[in-house]
C-alpha cells in the first residue's frame, strides 16, 4: 500500500476513510481472515526436544558408528571405549545446543507477543469506538496516539506531527517521521516507508489516522514470527557441518563416476 495513493488503498479495502466500516462487515471480515494477533510458537516438554534432536539421518549414523566402536572394542577385548564416548559425548552437546535454539526461538515469539496493542480505536460507521487490537480488521480506519504501540500494518491518511520508533523491526532507536501524502517506492526499506505504520512499533509524538492494510501473521512483524516457528528446530553447528560433509562426500563421488 505504500506506493498507492490513500484513496487508491481506500478503493482497493472496500472501505471509507470518513465512515470506516460497519459493525457487520467487520464481523464478516474476522470470520474470513481470523483475529489480528500472532500465532503461538507450539509449546513442548524439554525432554520431547531433546528427543527429538536425534531425529537426524547424520547423527543416527554418529550413534550407529559409536555403537560399532564399542563392539568392535568389546569383542577384541581392548576396553579402547574412547571413541565411542567420545562421539556419544559429541552427539548430546548437539541435542543440548538444539534445544536450546529451540527454547530462544519460543521467547522470541513470546517477546513479540508482548509487543502487541491490547486496545485499539477505530472509527466503525462514522462513530470512534476502543476495541480489543485482535479485533481489527483489514480496512478499519484506525486512530493512532503518542504513547501507544501500531496495533497492525497501516496505510497512514492523516499525521500530525507524527514519528514512530522502529526498533523492534528495524533496529534504529531514532523515531522516524511519518508523512500520509507520501508516496514510497514498492521496493524501500523499512526505515523508509515514511506513509506506511508496523504492528509491535510504538508512536513518540503527534497523532494519526491510517487504514489497517495487514493483520495478524500477515503483518511484517507477523512475518518474522512464521519464519521463527517454522525454523523450529535451526540446525546446531555439528549438524551444519555434517551437511556440508555430506555434500562434499556426495559431489566427490559424482565427479568420480
Amino acid at each position: 500500500g505504500g506506493n498507492q495513493s490513500v484513496r487508491d488503498v481506500e478503493k482497493r479495502l472496500k472501505t471509507s476513510c470518513e465512515w470506516g466500516l460497519s459493525d457487520i462487515e467487520a464481523e464478516k471480515r474476522q470470520k474470513e481472515f481470523g483475529k489480528n494477533k500472532l500465532d503461538e510458537a507450539k509449546k513442548t516438554s524439554i525432554f520431547v526436544r531433546f528427543l527429538s534432536q536425534f531425529n537426524d539421518f547424520m547423527i543416527i549414523i554418529l550413534i550407529c558408528a559409536s555403537a560399532i566402536s564399542a563392539v568392535i572394542s568389546y569383542i577384541e577385548h581392548s576396553n579402547d571405549y574412547i571413541d565411542s564416548i567420545i562421539i556419544i559425548g559429541i552427539v548430546i552437546l548437539n541435542a543440548i545446543m538444539g534445544v536450546v535454539q529451540e527454547s530462544k526461538a519460543e521467547k522470541s515469539i513470546e517477546a513479540l507477543q508482548k509487543l502487541a496493542a491490547p486496545q485499539a480505536k477505530v472509527k466503525r460507521g462514522g462513530q470512534v469506538k476502543q476495541i480489543p487490537s485482535e479485533d481489527l480488521v483489514v480496512g478499519d480506519i484506525a486512530l493512532i496516539e503518542a504513547g501507544c504501540y501500531i496495533p497492525a500494518d497501516i496505510r497512514l491518511t492523516e499525521t500530525y506531527n507524527f514519528k514512530v520508533e522502529e526498533s523492534a523491526l528495524t533496529g534504529e532507536t531514532i523515531p522516524v517521521e511519518k508523512k500520509a501524502n507520501a508516496i514510497v517506492d514498492q521496493n524501500a526499506s523499512l526505515g523508509d516507508m515514511e506513509n506506511l505504520a508496523f504492528a509491535t512499533t510504538i508512536a513518540v509524538s503527534g497523532h494519526a489516522e491510517g487504514i489497517v492494510t495487514e493483520i495478524g501473521m500477515s503483518t511484517k512483524v507477523g512475518k518474522i514470527a512464521k519464519m521463527i516457528i517454522t525454523d523450529e528446530s535451526p540446525e546446531t553447528p555439528l549438524q551444519k557441518r555434517l551437511r556440508r560433509c555430506r555434500k562434499k562426500a556426495w559431489n566427490s563421488s559424482t565427479c568420480n563416476m
